[in-house]
């Protein structure tokens, strides 16, 4: 499969799957949790967090991170991601807003509140699994 192909794939599940896993180091130690993931067109992954959890802290020693993403469980063959990246903290209000769902309030007293982060993944290498029997295919970015 060519690289505009494999994108396509790869945005595909991007767009169709919000819910996955995010993995840091803890101790020399995984550390995964569930996560929901927005992204924008250069295939950067972001997700919404609180300024004192585990993972803000995993991440400060060690932004090396993993993620899983579009396995649903309906069967053996589902198509998924392998995304390994760096990541980052922001605190940018316009990345937040952008972010901002009302589920969200059930954490956080607003857009503004001052525990409101965002986790930027930047993918170095990104492994579509599953699809159609031409993977592994990887995107290096």
């Amino acid at each position: 499969m060519n690289q505009e192909e494999l994108k396509k794939k790869i945005y595909n599940v991007m767009d169709q799957h919000k819910v996955g896993t995010l993995s840091t180091v803890k101790n020399k130690k995984p550390h995964a949790r569930y996560m929901t993931f927005s992204n924008d067109e250069d295939f950067t992954f972001f997700t919404p967090t609180d300024r004192d959890t585990h993972k803000a802290e995993e991440i400060e020693e060690n932004p090396h991170v993993h993620i899983l993403l579009g396995y649903e469980g309906e069967g053996y063959g589902d198509t998924y991601l392998e995304v390994q990246g760096q990541a980052k903290i922001r605190d940018d209000q316009k990345m937040k807003d952008w972010l901002w769902t009302e589920q969200m309030e059930r954490w956080f007293s607003g857009k503004g509140d001052p525990d409101y982060i965002v986790l930027e993944i930047m993918p170095e290498t990104i492994r579509l699994m599953n699809a159609d029997g031409d993977t592994p295919e990887s995107l290096d970015l």
